[in-house]
């Protein structure tokens, strides 16, 4: 049975929370189809959201978005330049990262900072995609990419399904995502780094605590994941991209099996993880996650739409600004506590307006 959806727009009400747009609005999903099955309506009481805020316009194919010490970076997937946003909305070039085949959905991908305010890169090249180290020169205003460090190359590449995206967990690892490239039985191949998601120092080694020995492999089974957040317990989940039937919003576990290509969305299936939520894949597209305050904040390409999921109870969810602004690549937690959104419609599937691609930042109070 196709899950539907009731999309509902976060209406210019400062205050006005998640719980009250629901009951407003009316819920998200078919009633015969309660918690995973799909969206259904959140309860109890959620962050208030206000109207986004634009903060830079212009952006060309943005892809991440993170926050140096001060700073708020952009990295463009074709033009492999990282960009500063300053705080009169304009934006410089900090550097352009050298050896970028940026094609399809490759290119320049995910960011990540380290304690110590270093630069974490994954971007394609003409070999692979890879995880480049970056140290950060100069103050906030004024900043400049230095040398690049290769931590891990080689990743398979295509121009599609490269996964990209890079965060750091409360443990302090570094976790990767990566896609199948189109190459379906990579992902169940634990020794391949495709169809992952991948665990590493910081200097890019296999910790002794991973799943598999001597292997950065974390998860396997996957298909394109795009999104990583920690829930304040530890609790890690990741979004992924799906083929025809599902999209998938999954806890992941040390060595759990998530089935691409064996089995897509919830299954049942003895040996493979199940997705905690699933989405029509024309609803949905999730790439970039955040986590704030018991709410996982999720942007959505072909869906345009910001998909709220309380952490607890992650088999709802409530959608906000749909079709507002268009395909929604990635989202993130300012250091001022707000949500961060960066729009997708200049990356060649999108009908991107004067102003795209947008940097916006969303108010968020605590309940």
């Amino acid at each position: 049975m196709d899950i539907r959806f009731t999309h509902c727009r976060a209406l210019a009400v400062a205050g006005l929370s998640i719980a009250a747009l629901i009951t407003s609005c009316g819920g998200t999903g078919d009633a015969n189809q309660p918690g995973p099955q799909g969206a259904t309506p959140s309860q109890g009481r959620a962050a208030a959201i206000a109207e986004p805020v634009t903060v830079a316009s212009g952006l060309e194919a943005p892809w991440s978005v993170v926050f140096p010490d001060g700073a708020t970076l952009v990295s463009e997937r074709d033009s492999a330049r990282i960009l500063e946003v300053l705080d009169d909305g304009s934006t410089r070039v900090i550097g352009t990262v050298e050896g970028v085949a940026a094609a399809g959905e490759g290119g320049l991908l995910g960011l990540a900072v380290d304690d110590e305010q270093r630069l974490y890169v994954y971007s394609t090249a003409a070999d692979g995609n890879r995880i480049q180290r970056f140290t950060l020169a100069g103050d906030p205003g004024g900043l400049e990419l230095g040398q690049a460090e290769t931590l891990l190359d080689g990743i398979p590449a295509a121009n599609y399904h490269d996964g990209g995206r890079l965060a750091f967990g409360p443990d302090g690892m570094l976790y990767a995502t990566t896609g199948d490239a189109g190459q379906r039985d990579t992902a169940q191949d634990r020794t391949s780094l495709a169809g992952k998601i991948l665990r590493m120092t910081p200097d890019g080694d296999a910790p002794d605590d991973n799943p598999f020995p001597g292997s950065l492999t974390y998860s396997y089974g996957h298909r394109n994941p795009q999104g990583l957040a920690w829930s304040d317990d530890g609790t890690m989940f990741a979004t992924e991209f799906g083929q025809n039937t599902w999209d998938e919003l999954n806890i992941i576990t040390p060595g759990a099996n998530y089935g691409w290509p064996v089995v897509e969305g919830i299954a049942g299936t003895d040996g493979f993880a199940d997705p905690v939520q699933q989405w029509d894949p024309k609803a949905a597209s999730p790439s970039g996650m955040a986590h704030r305050d018991g709410t996982l904040y999720i942007a959505n390409l072909r869906g345009q739409v910001l998909r709220t999921v309380p952490a607890a109870d992650p088999g709802r969810s409530v959608d906000y600004f749909t079709g507002d602004y268009g395909r929604l690549r990635d989202v993130a937690v300012g250091p001022d506590g707000d949500v961060w959104i960066l729009t997708s419609n200049t990356d060649g599937r999108g009908e991107p307006s004067e102003a795209d691609d947008q940097l916006l930042r969303l108010p968020v109070q605590a309940p």
